[in-house]
């Protein structure tokens, strides 16, 4: 009897896909990979350089397609890589550090992390759009960063300068005691060269302060033109000041079109409200995650709109008499304001194509 002719099979079989987990370090990264279903393939550590990222991106090839990566801190040591993965059509998801719970049960080696990473891709617990790391707020981010470190030097310079004139001499110090800040540092700093150690102190730490008040304002003054640059409209809003449009900025990311709606740009800035109602019991709390600098910009323009803005001390009147507290206003304040900026910084685009953002 003759035999039915079977279909001819392709020589080789469509690749499947894989999914890709990285536990990043300052020096060397830690990938392990999966398949579609869960299966584990191997894990392999690459270093972290430009040779290592081209190493790593080819290692998946003999084993399938790839085209979704968990990286672990995108913020930190992983930004470099999901930079470069990104760039080479891959779409990176950004993965928290697995918790204690499931660490106490597993254990705790890179390997596993990275392979705990590629899972929480695969099951959709980690589904977050990590921020480029590159463009305006990218460039904000490390001019904050400097400028903050300059404040806080100023700060302590200014500490010791005042701790150090307490033991100079008394006809000294009650000549420096009478003057403003400014007018001291002006003559600490053009003290004559002398062999006294306090007085010689004092001109160096003047000397320093002024330094780094020269570099405060030179730092503000990009932070500013950065902020006009890519968001002039943002610092028309009332109470907005450039430090605070930055933070808010650096918080959203240059693809602020990753947060779905003003209601993940709220979480992310720590002002939206948590349930945690249980049985009769319903009750929201306060967000204690998100950015803190975002959530810190939100309440300076908060507390300059309870001075100068007569629509917010209206609200404030109202909520008041309904019983609520101030610091409870304030967190109904932030809310609002999250809502207002989220519109100032997200593309026209997004805004149209998400309806719960308007």
């Amino acid at each position: 009897m003759p035999q039915p002719t079977l279909p001819a099979q392709p020589e080789e079989s469509l690749a499947e896909d894989v999914i890709l987990g990285v536990d990043t370090h300052k020096d060397v990264h830690v990938a392990a990979m999966i398949t579609a279903l869960g299966a584990f393939l191997a894990h392999q550590e690459f270093p972290a350089t430009g040779a290592g990222y081209r190493q790593l991106l080819a290692w998946p090839s003999s084993f399938g397609t790839l085209h979704r990566a968990g990286v672990e801190c995108t913020g930190s040591y992983g930004a470099a890589l999901a930079r470069f993965l990104s760039r080479e059509s891959v779409q990176v998801v950004e993965v928290n550090q697995p918790d204690r719970a499931i660490r106490r049960k597993r254990g705790k080696t890179d390997a596993v992390d990275a392979e705990a990473a590629a899972r929480a891709v695969l099951s959709g617990s980690a589904d977050v759009t990590p921020k480029t790391g590159e463009g305006p707020a990218a460039d904000m981010r490390v001019l904050r960063l400097a400028k903050e470190s300059a404040v806080k030097a100023r700060t302590q310079a200014k500490n010791q300068l005042k701790a150090v004139l307490l033991g100079v001499d008394p006809v000294l110090r009650e000549a420096l005691s009478q003057l403003t800040n400014t007018a001291l540092i002006d003559r600490c700093a053009n003290l004559p060269d002398a062999s006294d150690a306090a007085v010689f102190t004092l001109r160096l730490l003047a000397q320093r302060i002024q330094q780094l008040t020269v570099e405060v304002k030179e730092l503000a003054r990009r932070i500013t033109a950065a902020v006009r640059r890519c968001h002039p409209q943002l610092l028309d809003v009332i109470g907005v000041g450039p430090d605070s449009a930055a933070a808010l900025l650096i918080a959203a990311g240059d693809n602020p079109e990753r947060l779905s709606s003003e209601a993940s740009f709220a979480a992310l800035c720590g002002v939206s409200p948590v349930e945690q109602s249980s049985g009769k019991t319903q009750r929201r709390r306060l967000n204690r995650g998100g950015n803190r600098q975002a959530k810190a910009a939100l309440y300076r323009i908060v507390v300059t709109r309870l001075r100068r803005d007569a629509r917010t001390r209206l609200y404030l009147e109202r909520r008041t008499k309904e019983g609520m507290s101030k610091r409870e206003i304030i967190r109904c304040l932030k809310r609002y304001v999250a809502r207002e900026i989220y519109r100032h910084i997200q593309p026209a685009s997004a805004l149209v194509a998400s309806p719960s953002a308007a």
